[in-house]
């Protein structure tokens, strides 16, 4: 089984535990999106295809084994234990890590790579996928109300689409995003 396969398992199976933060929805509504933009994203802009997609399966593997509080950094040290025991090389499970550190939307400046600047785009746009997820964040784990729920999904979708950089990006997600302000008007 190759390196990209075993990790997009390991992801789902950590997704499918009972111990899993937020059960296995993460893994259809957002990992799956995540993985898919990344890769029509390397696709069209280069990269290391393997390092995007293994990246792209473990970005937030941080928030599904501990919590959402500094799942960059938890998922950075929880990739590394498991890609040294995949047997993946050093130099490589760096970038990994460094794309994983780096994913979030306040981190728009530490990115070095295309591999970090991919996974950062994919994460922003799989928003875009799952906007009956942001509302259920918005009920359950914010406790808000209809009316603020709906203000500040609009905001954050206006906040992810001006957060995406590619013009491939926009391009991939324009429909979406077209179609919500239109809900929300």
């Amino acid at each position: 089984m190759n390196i990209v396969k075993k990790v997009k398992n390991f992801v789902e199976d950590e997704c499918k535990k009972p111990t899993s933060k937020y059960g296995y929805e993460p893994f259809l509504f957002h990992f799956v999106p995540v993985a898919n933009h990344a890769e029509k994203l390397a696709d069209e802009l280069g990269g290391d295809k393997e390092l995007i997609l293994i990246a792209a399966w473990l970005h937030d593997i941080g928030s599904i084994i501990i919590g959402r509080n500094d799942h960059h950094i938890t998922g950075a040290k929880i990739a590394e234990e498991k890609l040294k025991e995949f047997g993946y090389p050093q130099k490589k499970i760096d970038l990994v890590k460094k794309c994983i550190l780096n994913h979030r939307g306040s981190q728009q400046n530490n990115r070095e790579s295309i591999e970090e600047q991919i996974i950062a785009e994919a994460d922003t746009m799989s928003a875009f996928n799952n906007i009956p997820g942001i509302f259920k964040a918005a009920f359950i784990y914010e406790g808000e109300t209809q009316g603020e729920a709906r203000e500040s999904v609009r905001k954050k979708l206006q906040n992810k689409w001006k957060q995406l950089h590619f013009k491939k990006s926009k391009e991939i997600v324009k429909p979406q995003y077209e179609a919500a302000m239109l809900l929300f008007k």
